[in-house]
């Protein structure tokens, strides 16, 4: 049995005490490595990688604060971009450098940026997240962007799958009670995905996402198990059945995220990695967000596909970028 994971953010977003004070002198100590690293004619790219890639999600945000104290009010983010450029190791360094919740709404920006929406980067952010940390997140974008976040994706997209990302937006995933979430109501949400799915002509994708999206994770895990019961296929296969295109693929990121989180986040790996060519962005998006969790997620990839993370981003990547995305999976160690 596996439920949803619990916050990506380190504690100090959810406390909200981002203030250089509340860091210690080993954060300076970091800090004073990475502007050796950067000092005097060319940069010293490894050094960089073993000073910002080998710290963990709540040591790079206090990273982030400290730096510009230290530095004559210079921004990390803006001293990555100088000294490596915007390819694909620039842009690590650069979300390296933020902290977590600023670096979400970084990739957000990244992923309507230019003509058409890169959905495959935006729907991890929005999908399978707490309550609380949508509302973390929400309330970065507007203070960081200038710019309400709804009304940004709103401009974005269109069709089940801008219903989908706003029904994730509202953050309203119910807190679980067995009183409330009992097996009457298990019943009736397995008729209700039966209906909006196999039971009708065409497909209720709203009826859908009504339930994986509401219903919180040990009430869906029953449901789960009584809908493979009753008519034979999982959720994720009614699901895959009904629903295809970007809008399939959220859907059953949002139930995965919810049921079997550590697969879900090998998949998206995976997915990074599958065709021609790599798509360099999604990969780093994916190990850097879920650094926190990375160690049950390579776990999970090397039992699903007989190849560890490590192997993957080697035959995929190269140079200096390869060298900080394996720094990333050792810190999960």
């Amino acid at each position: 049995m596996s439920y949803s994971l619990d916050n990506l953010y380190p504690e100090i977003i959810h406390e909200g005490d981002l203030s250089p004070e509340s860091v210690g002198e080993e954060i300076d100590e970091i800090c004073d490595q990475i502007h050796e690293a950067c000092k005097g004619w060319g940069t010293d790219e490894g050094g960089l990688v073993a000073a910002l890639g080998s710290q963990n999600a709540e040591n790079r945000t206090k990273i982030a604060v400290r730096y510009p104290e230290l530095q004559d009010g210079k921004t990390l983010k803006d001293v990555m971009r100088s000294e490596c450029g915007g390819g694909n190791f620039g842009l690590a360094l650069q979300y390296l450098a933020l902290p977590t919740h600023v670096m979400e709404c970084e990739m957000i920006k990244k992923a309507c940026a230019g003509l058409g929406t890169n959905e495959l980067v935006l729907y991890p952010i929005i999908c399978g997240r707490t309550n609380e940390e949508m509302t973390i997140l929400k309330q970065k974008y507007f203070d960081h962007m200038g710019e309400d976040l709804g009304r940004v994706l709103d401009a974005e997209l269109g069709g089940d799958f801008e219903k989908l990302i706003f029904n994730c937006l509202q953050g309203s995933e119910e807190e679980f009670d067995e009183e409330y979430h009992n097996e009457d109501l298990v019943a009736a949400d397995v008729e209700a995905i039966y209906e909006a799915g196999q039971g009708s002509f065409g497909t209720d994708e709203a009826g859908f996402f009504k339930v994986i999206i509401a219903r919180p994770a040990q009430h869906l895990e029953a449901v789960n198990l009584a809908y493979a019961e009753k008519y034979g296929f999982t959720l994720f296969k009614a699901i895959e059945m009904e629903m295809g295109g970007i809008v399939g693929d959220a859907s059953l990121f949002e139930l995965g995220m919810k049921l079997k989180p550590h697969e879900t986040i090998a998949k998206l790996i995976k997915k990074a990695c599958a065709g021609f060519g790599t798509n360099e962005l999604h990969l780093t998006c994916c190990l850097i967000r879920y650094q926190p969790v990375l160690q049950g997620v390579r776990e999970a990839h090397e039992e699903l596909f007989e190849k560890s993370v490590e192997d993957r981003i080697t035959d995929e990547c190269g140079g200096d970028y390869e060298k900080l995305l394996l720094q990333i999976c050792d810190v999960s160690d």
